[in-house]
């Protein structure tokens, strides 16, 4: 029989032995210039502070039935700007709405939502609500211009990232200050969203102009010659070309909470589109008053204001 080998403490030691750490360095975070190498004396910070604030907003747009095709397509217009909002199906425009919009802003995950609800189909209403606790503000949407009705020039790549401006006078009053806060959040895409470009190539202008919101839509043009390049902060060579939609906002209501709540906010100005339609009909029944009353005060005239009978009319009759 064949002799057993000795048992030796060599593989012990080797296996007790740690194995040299042949890894690839940990690559540094990339930015949107490049990767950025971290600070020499820079102390390492804990994992809570060191994971940056990520922007999860994710809008929910949806409309009314019955919804007309002029602001049907105000709606995909929009829904084609923001890449991270999500489309959903029609809601019945009833009282009920709210408990069936919060429903589907949960089961879609989204923390806000833009309703478009039609009404007679010719009133158009914005609901922008910010889930689940609120607020949530009532807009009256006039002087809608589609990107198909303007046929513009301005064209941007679908999907960027836009610039977001805003009027000195939205920094004057409460309210403003909460529905340019409300715009901020709905209409600025997300850093890194996985459908967004990472370009800054057109502007949304909002601005207030007697009471009302107006939204308009630019592209950022800058000449790409080799001799014409354009340096940082070169803002003298880069134009503005309007692509559109177009339209503007009467703001009604702000409420506490979502779809409804304590009224915040009221304004004193607005008249409903049922008054001022109301009104041109009384101005309308006015004129054909004025007409009847016309005839009658003719014939009154006629009546007491008689012709003499004419000695003459019947002089040549004979022959």
């Amino acid at each position: 029989m064949a002799k057993k080998r000795k048992r030796t403490d060599a593989p012990v030691e080797a296996a007790g032995a740690e194995k040299p750490d042949d890894s690839a360095p940990e690559r540094p975070p990339r930015t949107l210039f490049g990767f950025k190498d971290p600070a020499p004396d820079a102390e390492p910070a804990s994992a809570a502070a060191a994971a940056p604030f990520r922007n999860k907003e994710k809008v929910l747009i949806t409309c009314s039935r019955r919804i007309t095709y002029r602001y049907r397509h105000l709606m995909q217009d929009i829904l084609s700007l923001l890449p991270h909002a999500k489309k959903d199906s029609k809601v019945e425009s009833k009282q009920s709405k709210g408990n069936a919009l919060n429903e589907l802003l949960e089961l879609r995950s989204c923390s806000s939502c833009l309703f478009f609800e039609c009404r007679k189909q010719k009133d158009l209403y914005l609901w922008m609500v910010k889930s689940s606790g609120g607020p949530s503000v009532k807009f009256l949407v006039n002087a809608v211009h589609t990107m198909e009705e303007l046929k513009l020039t301005g064209n941007h790549l679908k999907g960027s990232r836009p610039l977001l401006t805003f009027s000195t006078n939205f920094d004057e009053q409460p309210h403003w200050m909460l529905v340019k806060e409300m715009i901020t959040q709905i209409f600025a895409t997300p850093k890194d969203h996985r459908k967004a470009k990472p370009f800054h190539d057109h502007v949304f202008a909002f601005s207030i102009v007697d009471g009302h919101v107006w939204f308009r839509n630019y592209q950022i043009s800058v000449p790409h010659n080799e001799i014409d390049k354009v340096d940082k902060g070169g803002l003298d060579k880069m134009t503005l070309i309007e692509v559109g939609p177009r339209f503007c906002l009467n703001p009604i209501k702000i409420f506490g909470g979502s779809f409804g709540g304590p009224t915040w906010y009221e304004n004193p100005y607005y008249i409903s589109p049922n008054q001022i339609r109301a009104l041109e009909k009384r101005q309308k029944a006015g004129k054909y008053v004025k007409k009847v009353k016309a005839k009658v005060r003719r014939k009154m005239h006629e009546m007491e204001n008689t012709l003499e009978p004419d000695e003459f009319a019947e002089l040549w009759k004979g022959e």
